[in-house]
Parts: structure tokens; C-alpha cells; sequence
């Protein structure tokens, strides 16, 4: 005899009160492919760290370029003084070339202005001859600083200048270091032997040595051809008259006498042209250096 188990239903659920059903999540905003490529493009890349301004502005221009230090110039005239003069370096504009004539004013390279001459008048600015290249000062230098008496390093500088400040930049007041000689020609390159290898070298006049510095006396197209602004006269523009007031050997360059001898090589000429505008009487830079603020 069979015994039928009746079928348990399960037991009832207890009434709990229910959640609310979550809400669903907000899908993210639909944009089209060509308006996500023209965000990408107008947000700048920004890398990390943040560079600062100064490295992502561009220098300024000799004209707006700030003062970030002052050296000094003492200069005599025939033996008797003449008076100061006081250049504001552009520190941030020209970093390379306010370091280099900072430190020759100071003294700190191992050689100075201190006891150098003025090489030229020119009509629109006067030259200081800097130090030489050979010989004891180039000695001092390498075992005073190190320093390489050559201006490779600032003629970046200048290109860069040059690049970014359009129409004339020195104006009267100006200082620069020289860093070319647009008069020169190209150097013609010539094979030797030198203790036992083959060297490749230049002939010609040598080029500055970047310790040479120019004072525009009025606007100078000269200048920008030749130097690299490194300040600006903050006082005494009248000591600067005063030896652009000096008398110098005449320009002999537009006789054509001198063009003919120096077209076909003569070296008289080239001998010749270095008197040219050299001031008559010894202008000197007695002392020079640094003003602490």
C-alpha cells in the first residue's frame, strides 16, 4: 500500500520592504570624431614639470631687454681721467655674452679690461680692442677661468637675435660684444701635415676673439652686423662722447687706390686698414668691475 506524501510548497517569503532599484549610470556624452580631433588640436601640450616662462618667452630685444646687472667702466684719456661709465647687462636676453663681459670686467676670467685700449672711432660707435688671444693673456685666461678666448659661443647668440628683432637694434647707447667681421672674407681651407697627421686649417686674418666690445655712439647698422648687444650705457653717455670726440686716422676705405691693393691681395693694404680710425692718443680703461646694488 502506497502512502502519498503531499508536496510541500515552499514557505512564504517574508514581506521585506524592497530597495529602490538602482538608478542606472549616465553613459558618458557622445561627440563626434571630428569635434574630438579639433579639441586635441587646440589644447596645448603641456609637459610635466610646467617649464617655466623665461624658457618658453622668447628674449627680448635690446631695445625692452631688462637690466639684470651693472658693470663699470674708469676710462683716461692722453693720461688724464675722463670719467665713468656705468653699463646695465641684459642677464636674461644675452645670457652667454652678459657672463663673458661680467667676468672681463671683473676680472674673475683670469684677464680684464683693466689696462686695455680703445682700438677705434668709427662715426657711429667706438671699439675697445678687449684682451688678445696668444700670449700671456691667453695664458692667464686658461689657467685663471679655463676660458676658451674664442666667440663660437656667442654668435648663436647673435644669429638669435638677429632672428627675432627685426629692423635696427643698436641703438646710441648700446653695448655689444664683437663676434664677427662682416668685411672678412671667407677663409680659404688648406691641407698640412703636423706632427705626423693630416690637419685641415684656415688662412687669413684670424676673427675676434669675443672679448671685444663696441659703444654705439649714435644709431649703428654697424653694430648689428658685427655684435651681440650684452647692455646698454645707464650713465655716463658723455664720457662716450668725450672719446668719440677723440681724433682718429681717416677712413681710407673709399679710395680707389686702397680697393685696387686690396682686391689684388696686397698686404699693405690689409696692414693698412687695421690703422684705420685708431684714435691719435691712448684711451684707456683704468679700472673696471662690478656694482653690487
Amino acid at each position: 500500500m502506497k502512502t502519498l506524501i503531499p508536496s510541500l510548497s515552499s514557505p512564504p517569503h517574508a514581506l521585506l520592504p524592497s530597495s529602490p532599484p538602482p538608478s542606472p549610470s549616465p553613459s558618458p556624452p557622445i561627440i563626434s570624431r571630428r569635434l574630438a580631433i579639433t579639441l586635441s588640436l587646440s589644447l596645448p601640450y603641456l609637459p610635466f614639470p610646467f617649464p617655466s616662462l623665461s624658457a618658453v618667452l622668447p628674449s627680448p630685444c635690446p631695445s625692452s631687454a631688462a637690466v639684470t646687472s651693472k658693470a663699470f667702466l674708469d676710462i683716461s684719456i692722453a693720461g688724464k681721467p675722463a670719467g665713468r661709465i656705468i653699463i646695465g647687462l641684459f642677464g636674461a636676453a644675452s645670457p652667454a655674452a652678459a657672463t663673458r663681459f661680467a667676468s672681463l670686467a671683473s676680472g674673475s676670467a683670469g684677464v680684464s679690461f683693466r689696462r686695455k685700449e680703445f682700438s677705434k672711432i668709427a662715426p657711429t660707435f667706438v671699439q675697445h680692442a678687449g684682451v688678445r688671444s696668444y700670449g700671456i693673456d691667453a695664458d692667464l685666461a686658461r689657467r685663471g677661468s679655463g676660458m676658451d678666448l674664442a666667440a663660437d659661443e656667442l654668435i648663436s647668440e647673435w644669429a638669435a637675435e638677429a632672428d627675432r628683432c627685426a629692423g635696427l637694434r643698436s641703438t646710441a647707447g648700446t653695448v655689444g660684444i664683437v663676434v664677427r667681421n662682416p668685411a672678412r672674407p671667407t677663409p680659404a681651407t688648406r691641407i698640412v701635415a703636423r706632427n705626423g697627421r693630416i690637419e685641415v686649417e684656415e688662412e687669413g686674418e684670424v676673427g675676434p676673439n669675443g672679448t671685444e666690445f663696441v659703444i654705439a655712439t649714435r644709431d649703428s647698422p654697424e653694430m648689428d652686423e658685427a655684435a651681440v648687444a650684452v647692455g646698454r650705457v645707464v650713465d655716463g653717455m658723455d664720457v662716450v662722447e668725450k672719446i668719440a670726440g677723440v681724433s682718429a686716422v681717416r677712413d681710407n676705405t673709399g679710395s680707389p687706390y686702397f680697393r685696387v691693393a686690396k682686391l689684388i691681395g696686397d698686404k699693405r693694404a690689409v696692414v693698412a686698414e687695421r690703422g684705420f680710425n685708431r684714435p691719435y692718443v691712448k684711451v684707456v680703461v683704468t679700472d673696471s668691475g662690478l656694482l653690487m646694488d
